[in-house]
């Protein structure tokens, strides 16, 4: 990479909650060659106006027990197509289980994974957390009781 190169990150979150805190690092995606990654649903179509390099995910939740495994796989290929399109240096998520696959792509194909556990959360951690936390590069809470369950965490205070 040339050293005038701006860095590409990848910004990935399910829908939601876990969007709306990824995207309080908006005024981030102007600093990099930034591309965002979160599900395809009828409340957030319109987010391809606001920013551009925008893809989106099957949305799926463990809700739908009959198609969340078929939908989980397919965002993995999805994944895949869209980690080899884009080749991120890092990849910044906010979790859950759409940005799972995109995490360990990353990892097993060089990019540097940056973890940052939801708000929500206080004194339990997320199943996306405690699976990406054995290999992110960095992993970031946003309250200082979540360093008990994350030991080599860093609290960085609220994205709000």
């Amino acid at each position: 990479m040339n050293k005038n190169e701006k860095k590409r990150v990848l910004f990935i979150s399910s829908t939601g909650g876990h969007l709306d805190e990824l995207l309080k690092l908006s005024p981030l995606f102007d600093k990099y060659d930034s591309y965002l990654v979160t599900e395809k649903t009828k409340s957030n179509k319109s987010i391809k106006k606001k920013f551009k390099n925008v893809s989106f995910l099957i949305y799926g939740t463990k809700k739908h027990i009959l198609s969340y495994p078929f939908k989980l796989l397919i965002n993995c290929f999805i994944s895949l197509f869209l980690f080899i399109k884009i080749r991120p240096n890092f990849i910044v998520t906010t979790g859950t289980h759409t940005a799972g696959p995109m995490c360990c792509i990353g990892k097993i194909l060089g990019a540097k994974i940056v973890y940052i556990e939801t708000f929500a959360n206080v004194y339990s951690r997320t199943v996306a957390g405690k699976f990406i936390y054995r290999f992110a590069d960095l992993f970031i809470v946003q309250w200082e009781e979540m360093l008990k369950l994350y030991p080599r965490a860093e609290y960085w205070g609220w994205i709000f």
